[in-house]
Parts: C-alpha cells; sequence; structure tokens
C-alpha cells in the first residue's frame, strides 16, 4: 500500500512563486535577494497557516542558492538546495522556540552563530513561534540580534506579535503576512483536486475556503478530511454534512419569511434547524451574515465583497432585489443586538426566536407607520 502525504505536506509551496495570497511579500524578498540588500533580521508575523514558516524556509533557500534562476527562485539542484531539501544543510538552521524557549538554548544559538557557514554565503537561522521565548531569553538574544556576524540572517516567526519585545521588534524587518482570500484559496484547491484526480463541486470548495478563515494549512486539511468523506468525489452536499456546515438554503428561505411576514413559517423551520443538531448562537450569526451580504448586493461596486461561489451569488443578487436597504439596516441592527445579548440569556432558544418574530415584523411596522 502506498504511504498516503496529507496534502498540507505534498503541495507545501517550494518556491516564492508557488506561494498563493502573499504577493508584495513574496516579491520583496526576491528584490532584496536580486539587489543584495539583505537584512540581518526579518519578523514574519500573521494568522496560523498562511505561509509564514514556509516563506522563511523558500527565502533561507534561495538566498544560500549557488545558481538562482533569471527571476530569482532556487534551482534545486545545486549542493546548498539538495542539502536544504534532504534536511542536512548545515547553513539553515532551525529552531521551534515554543520548546526551546530558555535562557541556555539562546545561548546555544548565540555559541553556534558565531561558526561561518559550509556552504553559500549565509548561515540562516529560522525561529519558529518566537513569542514563545521567555523573557530572560530574550534579553540574552537581543545583543546578538542588534550586532549579529556578517554571515548571519536571522528569520523570526511568530502568530502574536504583541508578545515579542520592543526592543526585538525595532531591530527587524517586519513582514505581515495577510489571511488569503477565499478566491486564491478556492483556486489552489481546484489545482490540488485535478493533480490527485478528485472529482468536485466548486461549490464545495469555496464552503472549505470559508470555513479555513484565511489559512491554506486549514484549508488542506479540510480537503483531505472531504476526500475521505466523500470517496473522492467532493460535492456541496457532502461537504457541508461532513463539516456541519449549515445549508445557505436555510438562510435565504428564512430571509423570505421575514419578508413575507411569516412568523409560523419562520419558526418551523428554526426548529427544523435544531432537530438537525446545529447551534442556535451559530445560526444567529449566520444569519447576520447573511443580512451583510444582502446589502453588499444592492450595489455594483459592494458585490465583489461577496465571497460566495456563482451559483450562490446569483441567489443572493436575486433576494437582495426583494429585500429593502431599509429592512436589512434594520435587521442587521437587530441581529446584532440579539448576538450581544445572547450569553446573557438564560433561555438561549427562546431569545433566538423573539428575534425571528422581531424580524417578520419589521415590514409590518413600516406598514402601519
Amino acid at each position: 500500500m502506498e504511504n498516503f502525504i496529507v496534502s498540507a505536506r505534498k503541495y507545501r509551496p517550494a518556491t516564492f512563486s508557488t506561494v498563493v495570497g502573499q504577493d508584495s511579500i513574496t516579491t520583496t524578498l526576491k528584490n532584496s535577494i536580486a539587489t543584495n540588500h539583505l537584512g540581518h533580521a526579518y519578523l514574519f508575523c500573521g494568522p496560523r497557516g498562511v505561509g509564514k514558516t514556509t516563506c522563511a524556509r523558500i527565502f533561507a533557500k534561495t538566498i544560500n542558492c549557488l545558481n538562482l534562476s533569471d527571476d530569482i527562485e532556487a534551482c534545486n539542484e545545486c549542493e546548498s538546495c539538495k542539502s536544504f531539501n534532504d534536511s542536512v544543510s548545515f547553513s539553515i538552521h532551525e529552531l521551534d522556540a515554543a520548546s526551546n524557549n530558555s535562557v541556555e538554548d539562546i545561548r546555544s544559538l548565540i555559541d553556534q552563530v558565531r561558526i561561518p557557514p559550509q556552504i553559500g554565503k549565509y548561515s540562516i537561522y529560522i525561529i519558529d513561534e518566537v513569542h514563545m521565548l521567555s523573557q530572560a531569553a530574550f534579553n540574552a538574544f537581543l545583543k546578538t540580534l542588534e550586532e549579529p556576524p556578517r554571515h548571519a540572517i536571522f528569520i523570526l516567526a511568530t502568530t502574536e506579535k504583541h508578545k515579542i519585545l520592543p526592543t526585538i521588534l525595532s531591530r527587524c524587518q517586519i513582514f505581515d503576512f495577510q489571511r488569503i482570500k477565499v478566491e486564491d484559496t478556492v483556486e489552489h484547491l481546484v489545482k490540488v483536486a485535478e493533480k490527485e484526480q478528485i472529482a468536485y463541486e466548486r461549490e464545495a470548495l469555496t464552503v472549505i475556503a470559508l470555513k479555513s478563515d484565511g489559512g491554506m494549512r486549514d484549508a488542506l486539511s479540510i480537503f483531505d478530511q472531504i476526500v475521505s468523506f466523500s470517496e473522492k468525489n467532493v460535492t456541496y452536499a457532502k461537504t457541508i454534512e461532513n463539516l456541519n456546515f449549515l445549508d445557505y438554503e436555510y438562510f435565504f428561505k428564512i430571509t423570505q419569511y421575514f419578508l413575507d411576514q411569516d412568523y409560523a413559517s419562520a419558526l418551523i423551520l428554526f426548529d427544523e434547524i435544531l432537530d438537525k443538531g446545529f447551534d442556535s448562537h451559530n445560526f444567529l450569526v449566520g444569519l447576520g451574515a447573511h443580512f451583510r451580504d444582502l446589502l453588499v448586493c444592492k450595489e455594483p461596486q459592494t458585490v465583489q465583497l461577496l465571497e460566495v461561489g456563482e451559483s450562490i451569488k446569483a441567489r443572493y443578487l436575486e433576494q437582495s432585489k426583494i429585500s429593502s436597504v431599509d429592512f436589512l439596516y434594520k435587521a442587521l441592527d437587530l441581529v446584532n443586538r440579539f448576538d450581544i445579548n445572547y450569553k446573557a440569556s438564560k433561555n438561549k432558544r427562546l431569545h433566538v426566536e423573539l428575534a425571528l418574530l422581531q424580524f417578520c415584523n419589521i415590514l409590518k411596522k413600516k406598514v402601519l407607520n
């Protein structure tokens, strides 16, 4: 039986061109190599799974590559690249600060920094989860970070920049990684699905992208999960079933009930949603997102803010035509107030049902006035 490699590892970017959603950062890093304007310390910060450590590794490998391509990419053929790819490089070092956060660990690193590289021009030190270093370890590291040997470059990565000492931050070039856009995530998942010969529906990949919340690693992990569940046929129905994702259809239906002032149907549909095991608070939050998406469909210049597939987008545009801006403003205000007070409520179901009744009453009040 062939050993399975998870997609997050199998499709981990190996060059700048394969990094998804961080174009400004990869361009800056490539230009710094091309012009030989390399700093001695870099800080990569941002949410989990967006490519911080991956970019650090690509940057380190490219800096020491002995045969750079014309577009400033590592050749993967020279001695330096091969040793890095085989995880036996003596010039590129990785340290996990989560488990090596003491003063002794940093002192050992400082002693190692003095040794010049065996291959390439630089000794590069990648310190992951750097915010986990103790206060004493940060202080011990400070002098070396400020005045390192000419052959040393530090690349620090963290998800919590606010925990790092200002004195450390002031000595680094800081790169803020952004959450990856839904559209970029979907396009990458399409490429993976086609390479793996997996049947897919684009709407299903959009749901996976939304669920991953801007993290490519999470998106690929969820994708593997759905592939196993659906037996290599990633459909929208199977995806929302496995992820316990509330179908858009429920929100379109219940919004129509609000517009029709049909409180009985709204309450029955909410009961059906609860019977399927969905959390009432998540439903309330999802309803607020639905109203927001309807509102952005009211103006052509804001439709681009809608992060859904084409078929769902058509449904939003259709329902937005029959939903007045006044109704959506009031609905958003109501859902926000009920969301804020949700935790204080002792009867959660009744709390949401009261919200549904008030949504049904928005247009009724307008008629009475």
